[in-house]
């Protein structure tokens, strides 16, 4: 038998089969606000930045040409790619694994120092009410005990799978209505077109930049995908829901604020909303939202911390870390590593300043969703027939142009930043480089172990099969889901290795890719035309869920489950 030509791995969706502890929709909603928002707390800088009309109109455009068109791609690849890996997943089959691992290490690197700016803006809600807080010590302790505590909330999954995500929105957004309806009366519109103070200079690159942060990470839920109650369904609703949450959240408690003070661009820094709070109803509800704070950066930094976390424990589901990544509680059936790894990460970077945390983690970012944006139109273009089970309602030319407003808003973001921050970015980068080139060495060193599902089926070859007139040998491990698919006629038990060589037709695009349904009918027609005794690993086609059962349609007549 000649020599096949090589094919390139692809990582494969995975779908955590044990966890019973699955996320619906409504938990799901709030986990994505959380991930892409968690309130209106640290919008102020925008007015500061360039006055009342310039951030209501960012609030309310920006959405719309940078919000929406993620969420539309996240909704689309995430239900075509249902597993935990999200958009390492979608990388991967569009470029390969060396740029599928780039984007894990800008989205891991960008995820742990957004976390570590949490923390910190807690911090300076509450030293408004102790003022211990302020700096030294008590700051650092408060801060490091903080990350500790919380990461161990996340360790219990109390945070992720339960309705405890949905009791923290509530009670964070709920001092925002409260005060939007007691503003009413006071609001005078015309301080909603206000340009600014006279003498205030503009600031584009404060105001994009915090645009930027309050309305981003939306395509951060993918990397749950494993963990979510049917994927192809819930995302779209939870997306669209979150999505609506978020941006009124924003909206609502922006104009009822300035609308009903007289203006001090000056006092708009993080923490003034809860000032605000304080004049328009009473010291009460200022209290209200600064506690509204505490627990709304609680739930942003667990939504945050299960994406690094769980983000880890894909790329070790798909063979680019250590097995070890994969590793869950017992207990509690979380990746205990990666959360242990991800928190150490971020209480090493929460020293820095609130501004640099800021522009650093939306470079990489940014980063990655070119990345995100170049793979969305590569598939689309390479892969029609591609099944989605929700699909962007446009074509190629509609997708390019979706992707065309956010790309130049990416570029212009990242071009105002300072030195120190593409130093800082491209030094991250350089060691993104030089871990994938490390993992392939340990690899093949076999220094470490990975998930290496190939071992498994041919070990599992090595005993004895018996064969007959239609056979399906079923695999199954926590992470592989495998159907070997034996060339019918034959009612004997064998093993492949008592064979004379080329006796056996092996054939396998590797556990970490498949084919398309179309492609799967002909290769079983070929197959069975060529009257060589075969092995074929099996998986479901392109676009299918992995846990899904095997159909009878996507094979040809003879063969069967």
């Amino acid at each position: 038998m000649g020599k096949s030509p090589q094919i390139v791995e692809e990582p494969r969706e995975t779908i955590n089969k044990n966890n019973q502890r699955k996320l619906t929709l409504l938990p799901l909603i709030f986990l994505i606000h959380f991930q892409a928002s968690g309130g209106p707390f640290g919008e102020e800088p925008v007015v500061k930045a360039n006055g009342p009309l310039f951030a209501i109109l960012g609030f309310l455009i920006f959405p719309f040409i940078w919000s929406i068109p993620q969420a539309l791609l996240t909704a689309e690849l995430a239900t075509a790619f249902p597993g935990n890996g999200g958009y390492i997943i979608w990388v991967s089959h569009a470029f390969g694994h060396f740029w599928g691992f780039l984007m894990g290490t800008w989205k891991f690197s960008s995820g742990i120092i957004n976390n570590a700016a949490y923390p910190l803006l807690c911090i300076g809600y509450l030293k408004l009410l102790f003022p211990v807080f302020e700096s030294g010590l008590p700051r650092y302790l408060a801060i490091s005990s903080a990350t500790f505590i919380l990461s161990f909330l996340n360790y219990t999954g109390v945070t992720i799978f339960s309705y405890a995500t949905v009791a923290l929105g509530t009670i964070s957004l709920m001092p925002f209505l409260v005060m939007a309806v007691a503003s009413i009366p006071k609001i005078k519109p015309h301080r909603w077109i206000s340009l600014g103070q006279p003498g205030m200079k503009r600031d584009w690159n404060l105001y994009f930049n915090t645009l930027f942060w309050n309305l981003n990470y939306w395509d951060n839920v993918s990397i749950l995908a494993g963990e979510v109650v049917q994927p192809q369904k819930t995302f779209p609703k939870a997306l669209l829901s979150a999505g609506i949450l978020t941006c009124l959240a924003y909206v609502i408690s922006l104009m009822s604020t300035i609308g009903s003070l007289e203006l001090n661009q000056e006092s708009w820094n993080n923490g003034f909303l809860a000032e605000a709070a304080g004049m328009i109803v009473g010291e009460w509800l200022k209290i209200w939202i600064e506690v509204g704070v505490v627990v709304s950066a609680i739930g942003v930094f667990e939504a945050q911390l299960s994406t690094c976390s769980f983000q880890l424990l894909g790329m070790a589901d798909t063979g680019f870390l250590p097995r070890c990544f994969q590793w869950r509680s017992k207990w509690f059936d979380t990746p205990w590593v990666g959360i242990l790894v991800s928190s150490l990460m971020t209480c090493g970077v929460s020293f820095m300043g609130f501004t640099n945390i800021v522009s650093v983690a939306n470079f990489l970012y940014g980063l990655g969703v070119l990345l995100e944006f170049s793979s969305f139109i590569w598939l689309r273009w390479k892969h029609p027939l591609l099944k989605r089970p929700f699909k962007v309602p446009m074509g190629l030319r509609g997708s390019v142009v979706m992707c065309l407003v956010p790309t130049g808003i990416l570029i212009y973001v990242m071009a105002i930043v300072s030195e120190v921050v593409y130093l800082m970015s491209a030094s991250l980068t350089l060691a993104g480089i030089f871990g994938y080139f490390l993992m392939r060495f340990c690899k093949s060193k076999r220094w470490l172990e990975f998930n290496k599902v190939e071992d498994e089926v041919m070990s599992r070859l090595k005993g004895l099969v018996r064969l007959r007139e239609l056979f399906w040998f079923l695999c199954r491990s926590r992470n592989l889901e495998t159907s070997l698919c034996l060339r019918r006629g034959f009612n004997e038990q064998i093993k492949p290795d008592s064979h004379p060589p080329n006796s056996i037709m092996y054939t396998s695009f590797w556990s970490q890719n498949t084919i398309s349904s179309t492609q799967m009918m002909e290769l079983a027609m070929g197959l069975e035309v060529s009257g060589k005794l075969f092995i074929w690993v099996v998986r479901p086609p392109i676009g299918f869920d992995i846990k899904a059962e095997f159909r009878a349609e996507w094979l040809s007549k003879g063969f069967e489950e």
